[in-house]
């Protein structure tokens, strides 16, 4: 049965394709740290379950000293002169996003195509990762779509994608160290704790202070760890369920969904959303890193404003 450990096997491959491209850059001249870097990631995907808590622990560290210590950079390899990359566009033009679109087409027809059909009852892949698992297999697909259309050279995956992240840095994994992050928080209480605090702030039955507290800590606590989805179970424990669903009778389907709305807010205004809000801006080269950040803001307050009062009015007076 294919499961997320075979996903694991996958995503430990990718990373030790950059680190082998990054070792090949004789261009930069950091590259020593840089394939340090990408192995290290490669040995916690591989590795992580033998590791144990210190092993892992001791791995994060490293991974974050290596850019601490300046041991990170790009080079200035280019896969291709301008005028290369301008006949490829003159010739493909916006026909290159479609092996792009393999990805999440892939994901979204297979688990349709797994959910109702024979296919759920034959055993081949696990239930419970099925989304993830063929996410996996498209980018799979798209790849090998990809050589069989453009026919580039063979080591071009491997050049090109460490090229680009390590054009991209450290900032690349910081989704994954942030979602770890949210699990530490939940599963140290932060979440009791806040909610002790804000029990004894709120007046029983002020339901708008309830809800703006809802919604501020969950901006509050995605701009700190950059995601709303680990900030969710803990503005959940402390303000979601016991004050404004159990004490004020809130409807909890809009609670949840619509407090997760307010929690995206804060990630259109915070670089630790890295993968929306720093990694395009080094992709593409902007001036200023915060300037997708800072082009968001407008939308994100507006956005607040709304959520809130979604949340009031249909989740208490609908």
């Amino acid at each position: 049965m294919i499961n997320l450990h075979w996903l694991y096997v996958l995503a430990g491959a990718i990373f030790a394709g950059y680190a082998v491209g990054s070792a090949r850059d004789s261009s930069n001249p950091k590259r020593v740290g840089n394939a340090l870097f990408w192995s290290l990631m490669t040995v916690s995907f591989w590795l992580g379950d033998f590791l144990g808590d210190l092993g892992n622990g001791v791995l994060v560290l490293a991974l974050v000293a290596i850019p601490g210590a300046r041991w990170f950079g790009r080079g200035t390899r280019e896969s291709a002169t301008r005028e290369e990359r301008e006949r490829g566009a003159a010739r493909y033009g916006n026909r290159l996003f479609l092996a792009a679109l393999i990805i999440p087409l892939t994901a979204f027809v297979g688990t349709l195509a797994f959910n109702y059909t024979p296919l759920k009852g034959a055993s081949l892949i696990d239930p419970k990762a099925v989304t993830l698992v063929l996410l996996g297999a498209g980018v799979i697909l798209g790849l090998v779509v990809c050589y069989g259309w453009l026919k580039p050279p063979a080591a071009a995956s491997i050049e090109d994608g460490s090229r680009l992240m390590n054009g991209v840095g450290w900032a690349g994994i910081l989704p994954q160290m942030l979602a770890a992050l949210g699990a530490i928080f939940a599963s140290a209480g932060v979440g009791t704790t806040i909610g002790a605090l804000a029990g004894a702030i709120i007046p029983h039955g002020s339901i708008i202070l309830a809800v703006l507290l809802h919604a501020f800590g969950m901006v509050a606590f995605t701009v700190i760890m950059g995601n709303a989805f680990a900030a969710f179970p803990v503005m959940a424990a402390a303000i979601g369920v016991p004050i404004l669903i159990e004490a004020d009778g809130g409807n909890p389907a809009v609670i949840g969904a619509v407090g997760m709305l307010a929690g995206f807010c804060g990630t259109l205004m915070t670089p630790m959303a890295a993968n929306f809000n720093i990694v395009p801006a080094a992709l593409l080269e902007l001036k200023s890193q915060y300037a997708v950040i800072k082009a968001q803001v407008p939308t994100a307050l507006a956005l607040l404003a709304a959520n809130i009062v979604i949340l009031y009015v249909a989740g208490f007076h609908l």
